[in-house]
């Protein structure tokens, strides 16, 4: 534990100095003395403990007291209820963990409601993003019995609708499913030895012919060595990478639309960058959008819908393969997502 030296101060000016001063004022016989000099020194150990108990009571009793207190407001949830660190000088080492202990606490609390809010936010988006194409699913089916769809082909055109939506329900269902375990750590990577020239050209082939249908001009460049290698999980890391283009997809709002792809090589690292030329990114969601169950205002003020977790999927893929992802927009004009993953 560590004290001041006021402690010590008043033990030299309580017995150090009465000792010098009495040595000189006292004669021959009187020094010889020993009676004389143990009642002397007994007052003086009287007088010490005093002082001491008036010490101990000022620089610890009633520390302790207020932190008890402090405890007490704590445990009643007041986080915000904090110490002197004046009150502390003598045994500052306590305050100093007190409040580590408070900081922490109180990040744990705002945290665990930021979570509570994001849950309820994500049941509210869930609810209504399968709401929709229930509703849908069932005007198209009562469209089918009550005789609307009079004719072979528009029955067919109903059905046609309601597969379409029963599978963006199905791809909600496992996005939420598989996020919860990934973030879970439930997932089992399979890390495999991969060319990166080879991979991202298997990529892209059904890109191509997915991007065409929704009628989007797709470029692929690839700047890498044909012997290049790194540890992946190539599973994974297509998830990563379909969820940033679906997201390209979903808030495209030009005549022309485009994504890009290049795959560049440095000394240490390979570096992806998937571009679009969409509505863009508000500048002041730009810094959350990696985070989960998070949806920009644009988002929830449209019919687009989404849970609000598929980049937080990326980003959590690309840590789990230690490395990093970035994203630079501009509204109305565009996208940059930037992945960076080691050799």
């Amino acid at each position: 534990m560590k004290i001041s030296s006021g402690l010590f101060s008043v033990v030299c000016i309580v017995i150090v100095v009465p000792s010098i001063l009495l040595i000189y004022s006292m004669n021959y016989e009187t020094a010889r003395s020993v009676d004389l000099w143990f009642t002397i020194l007994a007052g003086i150990i009287d007088i010490l403990a005093i002082i001491m108990w008036f010490w101990i009571y000022r620089k610890i009793l009633v520390p302790l007291d207020k932190m008890r207190i402090a405890i007490k407001k704590i445990a009643d949830g007041d986080f915000d209820y904090g110490l002197d660190e004046k009150d502390f000088v003598e045994i500052p080492f306590l305050y100093n963990d007190f409040e580590k202990m408070r900081i922490k606490l109180k990040e744990n609390e705002e945290e665990k409601i930021l979570s509570e809010n994001a849950a309820r936010e994500l049941v509210s988006n869930i609810s209504h993003d399968l709401k929709t194409p229930l509703t849908a699913i069932r005007g198209y089916v009562e469209g089918i019995l009550d005789g609307v769809a009079a004719s072979p082909q528009k029955v067919r055109d109903y059905l046609n609708t309601i597969y379409n939506k029963t599978n963006d329900m199905t791809k909600l269902i496992d996005e939420l499913l598989y996020y919860s375990r990934v973030t879970g750590n439930k997932v089992s990577y399979n890390f495999e030895r991969t060319n990166v020239k080879d991979f991202f050209d298997e990529y892209v082939k059904d890109l191509y012919l997915e991007l065409e249908t929704v009628k989007i001009k797709f470029s692929y460049t690839a700047n890498v060595d044909a012997d290049t290698v790194i540890d992946i999980d190539r599973e994974q890391i297509k998830r990563a990478l379909n969820n940033i283009i679906a997201n390209a997809v979903k808030y495209m709002d030009k005549e022309n639309p485009e994504i890009h792809l290049i795959v560049k090589e440095t000394v240490d690292a390979i570096n992806i960058r998937i571009s679009d030329n969409g509505r863009g990114i508000a500048e002041k969601d730009l810094p959350h959008i990696f985070e989960r169950f998070y949806r920009s205002d644009a988002s929830r003020n449209t019919k687009l819908g989404g849970s609000g977790i598929g980049l937080s999927i990326v980003k959590k893929v690309i840590e789990i393969h230690e490395g990093s992802v970035v994203a630079m927009s501009k509204s109305g004009v565009g996208t940059d997502i930037d992945i960076v993953l080691k050799k």
